[in-house]
């Protein structure tokens, strides 16, 4: 239990600095990055394999790069849910995805 505490916390402490060197991204507190790590955590054990499984067909015909539409999609849907949290375009979300999984990755190298 307290491995999961502190990766959250690492992750949120990751999505602040995230959010301060990505245009496009804005967090306005540790609150929120901490609901920020907690949404994107539930979305992406439970809504992402749904998403993936509809969009096999479009992800094979892309060669798996309907996969990053995918991430971008998650990280808006948490926008719209998280107040305080805030997100323009695609490449910064894009690029969030891409940090947030690096940190996750690393993270996990070191709490499993």
């Amino acid at each position: 239990m307290i491995n999961f505490i502190i990766r959250y916390l690492l992750i949120a402490v990751a999505i602040m600095v995230l959010a301060k060197y990505i245009q496009g991204i804005a967090v306005d507190s540790f609150t929120t990055s901490l609901l920020v790590a907690l949404a994107m955590g539930f979305l992406n054990t439970f809504i992402k394999p749904v998403l993936k499984l509809l969009s096999f067909p479009i992800t094979i015909l892309t060669l798996g790069l309907f996969l990053l539409v995918i991430n971008v999609v998650l990280v808006y849907v948490v926008s719209y849910f998280v107040q305080g949290f805030t997100v323009h375009g695609f490449i910064p979300p894009l690029l969030f995805s891409f940090g947030i999984s690096l940190v996750s990755t690393i993270l996990g190298w070191f709490f499993d």
